[in-house]
């Protein structure tokens, strides 16, 4: 284990040529980052999840209430022992040859048996007012740690001369505000990460993943090497934005149209101005060209660099997805009456509606009748365990 951790952390990758850990020591004129300063965003990962809890049930939700944001989530699929039993233990995706099993031991058509499971994968989803209570936390959060940002960058001299960042590096001592900034941001994304797996489910789950996973690695990598003054500069900047999202869905699930319809496109130009230009012209340049100049290169400010690019890389993507939205929401939209959140599917599902897209059966869709299952003519269930009418809407699943 000595000779892992002493590979790990060789001099010779975190740190420029003829610097080494014992000069970055804590001494009584100054302090530096430590690694195991890190150790404390754990505990304090697991004490934001446990406020967001509370925050969710006592402020977020008695908000929404406020606005008439019901609790209603997608309507529940009617009961049925032998569904229920495949989608619980067996597959929530069953293929064709299941369907047509399936088919056979209800004498039901496939199409509705497919309907039956979309319909139940949607039960499991999150109701609007569940929704709401994420998206205020989330605007909580992001707003207080960008205020603080703010006004914590705005008296120091990197913000207004990014070479700052590189003068007297690696010998830049660390600040009170610049270490709780970084452990409070850090936690927060740890305790993001975690809650993925329990947070809403959206289609670009994995590419979130990526997303937090960077910008962690990002976080604990200009810290240990201390490029914390640039590390700051790109935390205040992602943050900008993420108010603006989180404003605009609570808008689209308190059904304020017009608001909802401002608040994105604020979102919008924020987002591709501040990713698309201010980040590479003032985060990269700095990082790949100014501390090239004043530092020059070694091994773990390539890794930092190439976790900065492949940052880009998701705006870019995203940047594409939101103009892709826009774009479709006002040909699809009536003029003046378009809603940027209730578009496609296949967008970035961050930008999400606050309802699913309903879906009827076609109009000559088989009618099946069975004495085993309890069912009259007209296809409804006597004893509930059926219930499917020709005509019925379905939610489609996201």
């Amino acid at each position: 284990m000595a000779g892992i951790l002493a590979w790990f952390w060789n001099e010779r990758f975190w740190l420029p040529h003829n610097v080494t850990w014992a000069d970055l020591k804590n001494t009584d004129e100054a302090t530096f980052p430590q690694a195991e300063d890190l150790y404390l965003a754990c505990p304090l990962a697991f004490c934001i999840f446990m406020i967001r809890l509370v925050f969710e049930r006592f402020i977020a939700r008695p908000c929404a209430m406020g606005l008439k944001i019901q609790a209603n989530g997608p309507q529940k699929a009617q009961p049925n022992a032998i569904l229920e039993k495949v989608f619980t233990a067996i597959t929530k995706h069953p293929d064709e040859k299941r369907l047509e099993g399936l088919s056979k031991q209800l004498d039901w058509d496939v199409r509705t048996i497919q309907r039956w499971f979309r319909q139940r994968r949607n039960q499991e989803k999150p109701s609007t007012l569940a929704r709401f209570c994420e998206s205020m936390w989330r605007l909580t959060f992001y707003l207080y740690i960008f205020t603080y940002g703010v006004r914590f960058l705005k008296k120091t001299p990197w913000l207004w001369n990014t070479k700052e960042c590189w003068y007297n590096y690696p010998y830049q001592p660390l600040t009170v505000d610049i270490h709780y900034y970084y452990i409070l941001e850090l936690s927060f994304y740890l305790s993001v990460l975690f809650s993925r797996f329990t947070d809403i489910k959206r289609k670009d789950f994995l590419i979130m993943f990526l997303h937090h996973v960077a910008t962690i690695s990002l976080i604990v990598f200009s810290y240990v090497n201390n490029m914390a003054r640039v590390g700051t500069l790109v935390m205040c900047l992602h943050d900008a934005a993420d108010i603006l999202i989180e404003a605009a869905k609570m808008a689209n699930y308190a059904k304020c149209q017009m608001l909802c319809n401002l608040l994105f496109a604020m979102f919008a130009i924020l987002f591709i101005s501040f990713r698309l230009g201010v980040y590479p012209i003032w985060i990269l340049n700095t990082t790949l060209f100014e501390s090239w100049e004043i530092v020059g290169p070694y091994p773990s400010w390539w890794v930092f660099n190439l976790l900065l690019l492949l940052l880009q890389l998701l705006h870019s993507f995203w940047s594409y997805l939101i103009v892709k939205t826009a774009c479709r929401a006002i040909s699809k939209g009536k003029v003046g009456r378009w809603n940027p959140l209730h578009v496609s599917k296949d967008d970035r599902s961050d930008i999400e509606s606050s309802s699913d897209e309903d879906e009827s059966f076609p109009s000559n869709q088989k009618h099946h009748t069975s004495s085993t299952n309890g069912t009259n003519k007209n296809g409804a269930n006597k004893n509930g365990t059926n219930g499917y009418l020709t005509g019925a809407s379905y939610p489609d699943e996201h």
